[in-house]
């Protein structure tokens, strides 16, 4: 067995790390989709990721995608990963999903057709539980992005830490599983030392609703989505 991990630097991807180490598969390389490099998902530079990879000691792989891209350039993108990886050996990827039945079976049906096979070390898990480890175990993380649709530009650079998590209203999911937020990890048990970097601003981008269907945690009644990103730069910076 040779697995890699969706790394997208949050606190989900390095909770299945955490997960799988001593207890095996063994990760031997991260994975992270980028656009304009940055993370596609929440707009982490790419040079962040890098360091990430680094102070874990294993190697990161990026998939380049245009930006907005479409469905069937998505999945040619992650196919073409795929085989490399295959090629190399690899046999399973493993993602940090949670509860998203729908999310789970996409992910088994895009990698299956490639012949992988998929572990999510995390599925089922009680968010408070999740936190409880990801807290007690030292990880620190800051939010990167938030959905507009459930929480405010403030809370976007924050730090995640059981003050942000208590004061989260009702409805929405402790570990931002329907995206209500993404995070940053920058220490931790994983790496052999802390990733540093500067906090810059908080801008807000919106896009149209997608399909005007109704998508987890989006409500349908909505004709465009806001989210909130805080820049992290490459460069020191020391919380207090």
């Amino acid at each position: 067995m040779k697995a890699f991990l969706n790394w997208s630097g949050g606190k989900d991807a390095a909770l299945c790390l955490h997960t799988l180490s001593g207890t095996g598969p063994r990760i031997d390389a991260l994975v992270t989709t980028i656009s304009n490099g940055r993370v596609s998902m929440h707009g982490v530079r790419k040079e962040l990721i890098e360091k990430q990879a680094a102070s874990i000691g294993v190697p990161v792989r990026f998939i380049e995608l245009p930006d907005a891209p479409g469905m069937e350039t998505y999945e040619h993108a992650i196919h073409e990963m795929n085989l490399q990886l295959k090629e190399e050996g690899f046999t399973h990827a493993v993602s940090g999903d949670i509860f998203l039945d729908d999310l789970k079976q996409y992910r088994e049906t895009l990698y299956g057709k490639d012949g992988l096979s998929t572990l999510f070390p995390l599925w089922k898990a009680e968010p408070k539980e999740l936190l409880d480890v990801f807290f007690e175990e030292g990880f620190k993380a800051i939010i990167v992005a938030v959905n507009g649709s459930h929480l405010p530009a403030s809370c976007s650079g924050e730090m995640l830490d059981p003050v942000f998590i208590n004061a989260l209203p009702p409805g929405v999911d402790l570990c931002g599983e329907n995206g209500e937020y993404h995070s940053f990890v920058f220490d931790g048990p994983v790496f052999t030392n802390p990733i540093s970097f500067t906090k810059g601003a908080t801008i807000s981008k919106t896009y149209p609703f997608p399909g005007g269907e109704e998508k987890s945690g989006f409500k349908k009644a909505e004709k465009e989505l806001t989210f909130y990103f805080t820049e992290l730069l490459d460069e020191h910076f020391t919380f207090v």
